[in-house]
């Protein structure tokens, strides 16, 4: 009774078995498809947050060059500047101006009129005012540095 079913309905049967396996094929086709969008999808996400971190960090970049030559600049100019007014010392032309007083107790100190020329600070004294003046310069540059690159790169 079944060979008669197969013999009589066999192009029947044939179609409905093309269809299922059609049918098989495409939801695994579909499915391979879903996957492969997802992947893509989820690349593409990752391809665009990769390029708008290559992007910020060059922006940074720049603005810490920029920063940077500021301050070198400012730091450069200060330093030229207390050259010049070492050199302007040094040759006479300018002098330091020393706040000094002479003792209230009533003791005698050890200078006289006798030469008559305005105090002035020894070598090494004037030396080390320049130095001092010099590193408090380039501290002032340095932290001034410092606190722009933290404003505007650390608490972005």
């Amino acid at each position: 009774m079944i060979g008669a079913l197969v013999r009589r309905y066999w192009v029947q049967l044939l179609v409905v078995a093309l269809i299922g396996l059609l049918a098989f094929f495409v939801n695994y086709y579909r499915g391979n498809a879903i996957t492969y969008k997802d992947q893509r999808d989820k690349a593409t996400e990752q391809i665009s947050l990769a390029n708008a971190t290559i992007k910020d960090m060059q922006t940074r970049q720049r603005d810490v060059a920029a920063l940077d030559a500021k301050y070198t600049k400012d730091l450069a100019d200060a330093k030229r500047q207390l050259d010049d007014l070492q050199r302007c010392v040094r040759d006479g032309k300018c002098g330091l101006h020393i706040s000094a007083r002479c003792p209230a107790n009533g003791a005698t100190s050890t200078g006289g009129m006798g030469d008559a020329t305005s105090p002035r600070l020894t070598d090494s004294a004037e030396r080390d005012y320049f130095t001092l003046r010099e590193r408090i310069a380039t501290v002032t540059k340095q932290v001034g540095y410092l606190q722009d690159y933290i404003k505007d790169q650390c608490l972005k």
